[in-house]
């Protein structure tokens, strides 16, 4: 999502900033001070993109984003305890059904549309999957930062997505939409559901692109 990428570059920024303010005897938490003062001096609220994008961070990013300006892996136990507070966030579908249409599902993946201050608020956005995925063998033009989603319910030997079986896959893959950084904080998949970047509709549907076994992603 762009959303996503201004975060991002915004973040990155800031941890130049820190680097070399550290380096001038300017001690961390100083530092992470005079960087958020340019973060909000520098974004502008306009339309429907409000400054609280670059600027709201929950602990899981400060702690993510503080290994990453130190170089070091974060602690295992702060990453098991972050996990298990962005699991507690994953919202289930209402009505118990996991899997819309896969039609739909490829559209959303293919858009990366939505959140500019251009757009409307009741616009809907595109899951911008592609940028980081490939999604079916057609595609010759496709990120690599994740993994390649092809085949990714037929790998995994779902056949019927409804079937107990398939369960712990379909859980998992819903989870992973929704909040990737309850199975790995420091993730670069964005927070889809538990940042209102798609909708549940919307995430059922890119369910089905991954799990229906009549989705080209599994042929």
């Amino acid at each position: 999502m762009k959303k996503t990428l201004v975060i991002s570059l915004a973040l990155g920024t800031a941890a130049v900033i820190v680097g070399c303010a550290t380096t001038r005897g300017v001690s961390p938490a100083e530092a992470d001070r005079i960087a958020a003062d340019m973060v909000k001096t520098g974004f502008r609220s306009q339309g429907i993109a409000n400054v609280e994008r670059v600027t709201a961070i929950d602990e899981t990013l400060r702690l993510c984003n503080a290994a990453d300006v130190a170089g070091t892996p974060l602690d295992p136990a702060v990453a098991k305890r972050l996990e298990e507070a962005n699991l507690k966030t994953i919202k289930w579908p209402a009505d118990g059904r996991f899997l819309g249409d896969w039609k739909q599902g490829e559209s959303i993946a293919q858009s990366g549309r939505g959140q500019t201050w251009t757009d409307s608020a009741t616009a809907a956005n595109g899951g911008n999957c592609y940028n980081c995925h490939q999604i079916t063998k057609e595609e010759i033009s496709f990120g690599t930062i994740g993994p390649s989603l092809y085949h990714y319910g037929k790998l995994r030997g779902v056949t019927d997505p409804n079937s107990a079986a398939a369960k712990p896959i379909v859980e998992y893959t819903w989870g992973k939409i929704w909040n990737a950084k309850a199975y790995n904080a420091c993730s670069n998949m964005p927070r889809s559901g538990h940042m209102g970047n798609l909708t549940e509709q919307q995430i059922k549907h890119i369910m089905a692109l991954l799990l229906d076994p009549a989705s080209p992603v599994n042929k």
